[in-house]
């Protein structure tokens, strides 16, 4: 896809639209599963995860040498980078799959039942490291209030040999942070994965 500006009409016939996962393929191996709270309408269009404009997603994976390169979602993702995603071991999901404008407007009972297939998801794939990156939509999918960031204890009977990870949300509603913040983050949890040193 072309475009990088939409109308708002033309954003809200994506809503409740599914955004599928971004995994490696056979015989790659996931080291590094980032997942967001859920598409947002701009991700739907494009059919890209953290795809709008102002999202820090990506500009933060390059600053932390997650990414080789800068990588502009806004349009679309060309296959190159899904690829370059892929090769490096990482994944992107979402605890809940169905697009909306903002992430407030999903039930309490969404997430849970979109952790519980997000842990399914884990056992199956078996990814080194977890990213969720969002403490709010944590706390609500899986019944923990007090949550804070950072690595998780995780019951193997729900995530497998997996390491969770709580990272910030690198939404453009999320004025606490900022591309170098999220880096740091960000890098973090890709050491404990192994995608970089």
């Amino acid at each position: 896809m072309s475009r990088t500006r939409f109308t708002r009409a033309e954003l809200e016939s994506y809503r409740d639209a599914v955004v599928p996962d971004l995994l490696p393929g056979p015989g790659q191996e996931l080291r590094l599963l980032f997942v967001g709270i859920n598409p947002g309408l701009w991700t739907a269009a494009t059919q890209t995860h953290f795809a709008h404009p102002v999202n820090r997603f990506y500009p933060a994976l390059f600053a932390a040498g997650i990414t080789d390169h800068a990588i502009d979602p806004a349009a679309g993702m060309s296959d190159a980078d899904r690829d370059h995603l892929r090769s490096r071991g990482i994944g992107i999901s979402n605890v809940v799959h169905r697009a909306t404008a903002r992430a407030d407007e999903l039930s309490k009972a969404e997430l849970v039942e979109g952790g519980a297939q997000l842990q399914a998801l884990v056992r199956r794939l078996r990814p080194r490291v977890v990213a969720v990156a969002g403490i709010t939509a944590y706390r609500a999918a899986f019944g923990l209030p007090k949550a804070v960031a950072g690595v998780q204890p995780a019951d193997p009977d729900d995530w497998g040999d997996a390491q969770i990870w709580v990272v910030p949300n690198p939404s453009g509603l999320n004025a606490h942070e900022t591309v170098a913040s999220l880096a740091e983050a960000y890098g973090a949890a890709a050491r404990a994965a192994g995608v970089i040193d």
